[in-house]
């Protein structure tokens, strides 16, 4: 897939050298053919939270993998975390390191954002993120330039729950069904206690439908979806020309 930006575009959708820090083993994966079974990649948001312990341990008793979407602040502060999510072989992208609003910030500063994060993540767990999620989902030519400088596409989603909204355990659930699509990429937060604490009932609600829970990637992969640093995925309505 080519850059799809051409000219100034804001949508919402809702390197300082570090020691060398040995990479975490991660868990044996067992492989899923998404191109044969219904597979959905739950993404979390603004992490890793105070709850993130709780809603690794609900992943890993149903065999589901996820992708964490980190800001740098809370990776410095909560490393264990984010080791665990690699020795338990789900995927990191990033988030940011303090959430601003990347059009709204000038470039030099996206460009610090995203690097002060890599750098957390490498240290907390030895390894970088490969992909981007903008904060807010937002996103013009700055970040796809800055994004590109990092080798990293950016990853929207194609629904999400309204956890921030709603903070109501009944409503999250529904709508996470509801969002859940084969070959979707779901937006949640683990920061949200109502999603932590309804991920039981949701994960195994996906399971009984038939549903893989997977990473972004394996989605991407089972769609043929080749992209490029700087691209974006899910195009956004109205870009498909550009």
């Amino acid at each position: 897939m080519s850059r799809q930006i051409s000219s100034l575009l804001a949508i919402a959708v809702v390197c300082v050298t570090l020691a060398p820090t040995p990479a975490l083993a991660q868990a044996p994966k067992k492989e899923v053919d998404c191109t044969q079974v219904k597979c959905v990649a739950l993404t979390f948001d603004d992490g890793p939270s105070k709850y993130a312990g709780q809603l690794l341990d609900t992943l890993k008793k149903y065999d589901a993998k996820a992708t964490f979407f980190l800001e740098g602040q809370y990776v410095k502060s909560r490393p264990s975390y984010v080791k665990r999510m690699v020795a338990e072989g789900h995927e990191l992208g990033n988030h940011s390191y303090t959430h601003p609003d990347f059009r709204k910030v000038e470039k030099w500063d996206v460009r610090a954002e995203i690097k002060k994060t890599q750098e957390a993540v490498k240290k907390a767990a030895g390894v970088e993120p490969k992909l981007l999620r903008p904060p807010y989902g937002m996103v013009d030519l700055t970040v796809s330039d800055v994004a590109v400088e990092f080798g990293m596409p950016i990853i929207l989603w194609t629904g999400g729950n309204e956890d921030w909204s709603s903070k109501n355990a009944t409503a999250i659930k529904k709508k996470s069904m509801e969002v859940a699509k084969p070959g979707s990429i779901v937006l949640m937060h683990d920061w949200v206690k109502q999603t932590v604490d309804s991920m039981p009932a949701i994960v195994k609600s996906l399971q009984k439908k038939g549903y893989h829970l997977v990473t972004v990637s394996e989605v991407l992969k089972a769609q043929d979806v080749k992209l490029e640093p700087g691209d974006v995925f899910p195009v956004p309505a109205g870009w498909e020309n550009k």
